[in-house]
């Protein structure tokens, strides 16, 4: 895309934009000498400047920046006006600590390296060579000396790269085609495929953004999602020792994921027809940095979308499910996260993270095995941990006036309409308002979350909805009075349900680092506002719980977590009914199994 082509309000910010916005910023009087610029992101227009009264007219484009005067320790949020070229807010926001920067990563390390504390330390443990020691900064706490023992280092080599893991001789090339090539269609930002439409955006902190996720039926693109994203995460630690305890990281909130995402490769990250996107960000000096390859998107086969075989007749019809991914992964440290979207035939949306890299491990003594943990190679440890994601799906299923019911399925009690003791059915409850939804998954009750819009009915009669559809899940094991809990309350239900408002973003607030608590999600439902037939966002938390494996060491394979929006009456029928054979199979009339 060219840098002069005009730009649709949800596009992210280019580098020229980026660089604008930091120009008119950087004038403003009174700045001291030593700024970080924190993120400089696209300042999203509400839902009524692209739908409302006047949304015909296109919305300005603005870009959000928040910054901290080191000298004056202040934190300042702006808000500037690509459109007209001037800045139209100007804001201290006292009291809080913005998200860590890269900068200050590398200045840690450089005053950790410098501190003759530490380097004795580093020397009673035999270590003269200071290059050779990984300093591991973490947002928690201040810049102390703390030695709690010497402990030997393992002996084992865990490099595992292949010419000291080595690589088996056996696997044959797998290659995937597309000679006519990808079935979707790329029009800068935004995406269309099969029946899919929308519009692919990227913040600092978030990374992938989508908008305006829509289905084309019944000759109109129906909406389903204005705007969802990975909005906040939280990996707390099971050692209370005073080692470990305080690693609980908010990877999206204090170091923001976006920044830190991969630039992707084929035959690598992704495998077949690729179209990739770049991502532009901000260093902490307001300069533009483009990560190229940032989001990649392609095509998978997966498997039956569909099939049954008459037997009677001897006629059979399958079809294959093909979907779209829309993908990007980024490294924190010592974990690597893979954000996948998927849409499918079907009109289901399913997201999925992948989970690899190193774990956060520590040499203990020999024959020592700490009860919080596990060990993964010899004197080498993996505490016990979890990895916590919120999900915020500003929904509009067909519209923008959605509710949401809890589904749980029942047992009848015996009794004359329940003569064989064999009924049981599915009831849904109202979540009228933000105090009641705010639920946690029960696999034993197959509960689901329904969300309908009450004014648009199906065929059937039936107010048309889609259903969040849990994965995996757990809830957290630190306590209540737990540093981490109170800083990421948002993990301890698994869905929130709130009135639509464009200030409430992020699950754990605006502003996590350092925070000491009860700010985001508990702040946003304290009034206990209605949500029957209303502009709504929908909060959904999922964890992985992580008990280190050997299997685990050096590098983990990966871990799948996540979960899916099912359409349930949005359609009238099986919405993949017309999805064609497969081109140069028998999978029609008389083909008694095949094309599976």
């Amino acid at each position: 895309m060219t840098e002069d082509r005009p730009r649709h309000p949800l596009d992210p910010l280019t580098a020229d934009e980026v660089a604008r916005a930091w120009s008119l910023v950087r004038a403003q009087d009174g700045l001291g000498s030593r700024v970080r610029v924190v993120s400089i992101a696209l300042a999203e227009p509400p839902r009524a400047a692209l739908y409302g009264p006047g949304a015909e007219h296109p919305a300005e484009r603005a870009a959000f920046v928040v910054l901290m005067d080191s000298d004056a320790r202040k934190t300042y949020e702006a808000v500037v006006s690509l459109t007209r070229g001037r800045l139209v807010s100007w804001t201290h926001v006292p009291g809080v600590q913005p998200a860590i920067v890269l900068d200050e990563f590398f200045e840690c390390e450089a005053a950790v390296r410098a501190d003759p504390g530490w380097q004795a330390a580093m020397r009673r443990r035999g270590v003269t060579d200071f290059s050779l020691a990984m300093v591991d900064p973490w947002s928690a706490g201040n810049i102390a000396i703390e030695d709690h023992g010497v402990v030997p280092l393992p002996s084992e080599d865990a490099n595992y790269s292949p010419d000291v893991a080595g690589s088996r001789p056996d696997l044959r090339p797998l290659e995937i085609r597309q000679p006519e090539g990808p079935s979707f269609a790329l029009d800068g930002h935004e995406l269309s495929w099969q029946k899919w439409k929308m519009r692919l955006g990227f913040t600092p902190r978030e990374g992938l953004v989508l908008h305006g996720v829509s289905y084309q039926d019944q000759g109109r693109d129906r909406p389903i999602l204005h705007r969802a994203s990975v909005v906040d995460m939280v990996v707390p630690y099971g050692d209370p020792r005073p080692t470990y305890f305080h690693r609980n990281a908010f990877d999206v909130g204090e170091y923001g994921i976006g920044t830190l995402a991969n630039s992707l490769v084929v035959g690598c990250d992704c495998l077949g027809e690729i179209r990739y996107l770049d991502a532009v960000v901000n260093d902490s000096r307001g300069g533009a940095v483009t990560l190229q390859n940032a989001i990649c998107i392609h095509e998978e086969d997966y498997g039956i979308l569909w099939k049954h075989f008459d037997w009677r007749i001897g006629y059979s019809e399958v079809r294959r499910s093909r979907r779209l991914v829309v993908s990007f992964v980024a490294t924190v440290g010592n974990y690597e996260y893979g954000f996948y979207w998927y849409f499918y035939q079907d009109g289901t949306i399913q997201l999925e993270v992948k989970l690899t890299g190193i774990i956060s491990n520590g040499a203990v003594m020999p024959g020592e095995t700490p009860p919080w943990g596990e060990i993964v190679a010899p004197q080498v440890y993996g505490p016990i941990h979890q990895h916590f994601f919120n999900v915020r799906l500003d929904v509009t299923i067909d519209g923008p006036l959605n509710s949401v019911y809890e589904v749980n399925t029942v047992a009848d009690p015996p009794g004359p309409e329940n003569p064989h003791h064999n009924a049981f059915r599915a009831e849904a409850s109202l979540l009228r308002s933000e105090a009641v939804a705010q639920r946690t998954v029960d696999p034993l009750r197959g509960r689901f979350w329904k969300i309908v819009n009450p004014s648009v009915r199906n065929r059937l009669g039936q107010p048309v909805g889609y259903k969040l559809v849990p994965g995996e899940n757990v809830l957290p094991f630190a306590g209540s009075e737990a540093a981490v809990t109170k800083r990421a309350t948002f993990m301890t239900k698994h869905l929130w349900v709130t009135r639509y408002d464009p200030r409430e973003r992020y699950a754990a607030g605006d502003y996590p680092n350092q925070h000491p608590g009860g700010a985001g999600l508990p702040i946003y439902v304290e009034d206990d506002a209605t949500l029957d037939n209303a502009e709504l966002v929908v909060w959904y938390t999922f964890g992985a719980h992580h008990v280190a494996r050997p299997e685990d060491w050096p590098v983990m394979p990966v871990t799948y977590i996540g979960f899916a929006l099912k359409p349930v009456g949005f359609f009238d029928r099986n919405p993949a009914l017309d999805v064609p054979r497969p081109e140069g199979q028998a999978c029609g009339h008389h083909a008694p199994g095949g094309c599976e």
